[in-house]
């Protein structure tokens, strides 16, 4: 059972056997969508006695460089969780910092996305962001809503429970105002009332910094999906941890409930 857990994780350091080569995975299956809880960025800084918003700033450079890489990949769907409906529990200051992250972001490097051909998308409860950021993230959207290569999709004020009740909520209305019959709904239906209707399940589900949980995130969209796990820290996670989770990924068997 142990070994079979183990197979989960990533490893933090790479020797020189196990360096994956772009070319050489290229020629395997690439996952259409990935997803990636980026956690670790307070404890990168608290190993090296910085406040923790310089953890987030370091890590906001880390969502550029693999952006470019799973577009470079042609993966065509890449969810970033960005911020979460219980981040809001956080200190003040932190928050305050973390609202100002995706208006920073997006400023610097959107004519970056725009001619890499990215479509900057956002799902989450906008209403409870900051005007600044909200401004900047519907700049983002709109400036690049006609590119169509990879989906860059944030996760922002953005909690998985939320979103099911929410789901249900709106499927109640629409069978008690006679446009649904409960005969009708089917996994496929409820689909359609989640935030990701537009886009496939995940892949494949990438958490760093060791913790092995899914914090309330995309718990419908994820019952099929391919997890991998790794102790290094986000701000720590460059291209070759990408690689290597593409490159566990191709070597699993996915049987989505059969033999």
């Amino acid at each position: 059972m142990l070994n079979i857990f183990k197979k989960w994780r990533g490893s933090p350091d790479l020797s020189n056997e196990q360096i994956i080569n772009q070319e050489e995975l290229l020629k395997g299956e690439i996952p259409n969508h990935i997803a990636i809880i980026m956690d670790g960025n307070g404890r990168w800084a608290k190993k090296r006695a910085l406040p923790r918003i310089a953890g987030h700033h370091e890590g906001m450079k880390v969502v550029r460089r693999v952006t470019k890489q799973a577009n470079a990949l042609g993966v065509n769907a890449l969810t970033l969780y960005a911020f979460s409906t219980e981040n809001w529990k956080r200190p003040k200051v932190e928050v305050e910092y973390l609202m100002k992250l995706p208006e920073e972001f997006l400023t610097t490097f959107l004519p970056e996305l725009i001619e890499e051909n990215v479509q900057v998308r956002v799902m989450g409860d906008k209403n409870k962001l900051p005007m600044h950021t909200l401004k900047a993230v519907n700049k983002a959207i709109e400036e690049t809503k006609d590119n169509d290569g990879l989906i860059l999709n944030f996760a922002l004020n953005y909690g998985s429970r939320t979103e099911i009740i929410a789901a249900v909520k709106d499927i109640v209305k629409q069978v008690e105002s006679g446009k649904l019959k409960k005969e009708e709904i089917d996994e496929g239906i409820f689909s359609n009332y989640l935030m990701t209707q537009t886009l496939p399940d995940p892949d494949l589900l990438i958490r760093t910094s060791g913790e092995i949980r899914l914090s309330n995130f995309m718990l419908w969209q994820l019952a099929y999906t391919e997890f991998w796990f790794t102790d290094v820290l986000w701000p720590d996670f460059n291209e070759q941890c990408l690689l290597q989770a593409i490159h566990t990924y191709q070597h699993r068997g996915r049987r989505f409930g059969g033999v």
